[in-house]
């Protein structure tokens, strides 16, 4: 009996500090509109003016994130890319396009006991939708579609102050979906890396 009330005593002890430290560990919620460049693209769509998909693109966004002091935390991020299927040095048969993705990540950084308010590295991975779409003026063909994806990256933020700082991103991201190449092999229907710079705040 009186081992089992000195185990009933620790157990409850543990558990008030777990639930004490829980109760410390902080969280914050960040929103970055960001700007920057896509790149390296690769498509199966058709590419009308020739080698566009693979050219650099500008890209805008935002994203919207929840982060933990601690290591994980989760975000949503949008982001468009115009013109994606058109090239200045191209045929200019393309007269529209755009691509456009929405996923939710999970987010792992580093833990502000490590970094304190200097730059604080993370990883991003996660699951959404890209959409792509362009239209020629002949209305030969008309390319797109919505396909689900997925995004792999990372980057780091610098607070400047306590409610603003500078966000340095880079991604990928590609269509879960699948073509056959004229060698047989099979390949995401879209992917490109996105690059992106952006000012974070903190609330």
């Amino acid at each position: 009996m009186i081992g089992t009330r000195r185990s009933a005593r620790i157990l409850l002890l543990t558990a008030c500090v777990v639930c004490g430290r829980a109760a410390e560990a902080s969280a914050d919620f960040f929103i970055t509109p960001f700007v920057g460049s896509v790149f390296a693209g690769n498509t199966t769509l058709l590419d009308l003016d020739i080698g566009a998909a693979s050219s650099k693109h500008w890209t805008f966004g935002a994203s919207a994130a929840w982060q933990s002091d601690q290591i994980l935390g989760i975000e949503a991020d949008f982001a468009t890319v115009p013109g994606f299927f058109e090239n200045d040095s191209g045929t200019g048969l393309v007269t529209g396009s755009r691509v456009t993705t929405l996923t939710g990540n999970v987010v792992a950084a580093f833990p502000l006991s490590v970094t304190r308010e200097s730059l604080r590295p993370y990883a991003v991975a996660g699951l959404g939708l890209i959409h792509a779409s362009a239209e020629d003026f002949i209305d030969l063909n008309e390319t797109g579609g919505d396909w689900w994806g997925m995004q792999l990256g990372g980057g780091a933020i610098g607070m400047l102050t306590d409610r603003a700082g500078v966000r340095f991103d880079l991604r990928h991201s590609r269509t879960l979906s699948r073509d056959a190449t004229l060698r047989g092999e099979r390949t995401s229907k879209l992917s490109f890396w996105r690059f992106t710079v952006g000012v974070t705040l903190r609330y």
